[in-house]
């Protein structure tokens, strides 16, 4: 769509409903009950009820039509949207029971809050690797008027936005990073989910829906790749630990090497001193015990 043909789209927006307390109007229906009853035994008096007996039934059924049919009742986090032949009134939010003039309808919407989860997508991560996520969103209607007429069905609206920000979020960042040099999906889920719920927020804004929380709920390679991966992630993270070993044991040598120098406890040679960095890094970086050998001589024999 056009930049031109969208704001010709005209929004509604929520205002307040001019609407009546349901309880003045049921005393008041009380009262017409009781103007009927009489009106009908005044008739019943007559053997040929003239039209001044009659005309008071038929006005006081009339109003008791009138008043009948404009009830309603709104539970707590229930709305009512007030309409005058297709035009949007106001939205009355104020429960129990209600009354309007009866050629207004009512539509009712709940503005209670909905939980959400979408079903397992299949989605290409940033480096193009397939993986399934899925994700749970809370959300709530939060202008009546922007949900019922701006959208066509505004619970479907949401559903639909709800999978296509998922794939959006899903396919802008990696499912892993063993450098940790960029944002993942396994290892920001807070980062992950906050930008999902403002771009889920940016999808919605127009039916009148507010995103209160998402979190991921499922993350995991698409089984078609998932043996490959998960072998993957292994041999990354031996390299991973073997890099850190190695550090360390590189570090502990030239401790040990300075330490002996300053403290003169003993006198090495350049081939001695790489004998002794060669043992002390296998000692240090070999994945099974050492056997000490004794030396019973000298240094050099």
């Amino acid at each position: 769509m056009s930049s031109n043909e969208s704001t010709n789209l005209v929004l509604n927006h929520e205002t307040k409903a001019q609407t009546n307390s349901g309880y003045l109007m049921l005393l008041l229906l009380l009262v017409t009950i009781g103007a009927m009853a009489w009106s009908v035994m005044n008739a019943t008096r007559y053997e040929e009820p003239g039209m001044m007996q009659i005309a008071p039934i038929f006005l006081t059924g009339l109003i008791f039509s009138l008043i009948a049919k404009g009830f309603y009742l709104l539970q707590p986090n229930e709305a009512a949207a007030i309409q005058l032949f297709g035009s949007y009134k106001g939205t009355d939010r104020t429960t129990g029971l209600r009354w309007v003039w009866p050629w207004m309808s009512k539509k009712k919407i709940s503005v209670r809050i909905h939980n959400v989860t979408s079903d397992r997508l299949k989605v290409n991560d940033k480096r193009g690797n397939p993986v399934e996520i899925a994700a749970n969103v809370v959300w709530r209607v939060q202008d009546t008027a922007q949900a019922l007429f701006d959208v066509d069905d505004y619970r479907e609206f949401v559903n639909i936005q709800i999978e296509s920000a998922v794939r959006a979020i899903g396919s802008k960042y990696p499912y892993d990073d063993f450098d940790h040099d960029e944002l993942t999906l396994r290892g920001d889920g807070d980062h992950v989910a906050t930008e999902l719920t403002a771009e889920l927020q940016d999808r919605v804004r127009a039916a009148g829906v507010i995103i209160d929380e998402t979190r991921l709920t499922h993350l995991a390679y698409a089984q078609e790749i998932a043996g490959a991966m998960l072998r993957r992630q292994q041999a990354q993270a031996v390299v991973a630990a073997r890099q850190t070993l190695v550090e360390g044991a590189v570090g502990m040598v030239e401790m040990a090497l300075d330490q002996l120098s300053q403290k003169n406890v003993v006198e090495l040679d350049d081939e001695r001193r790489a004998a002794m960095v060669s043992n002390l890094m296998v000692v240090l970086c070999g994945e099974r015990d050492t056997q000490p050998i004794v030396n019973a001589g000298s240094l050099y024999q």
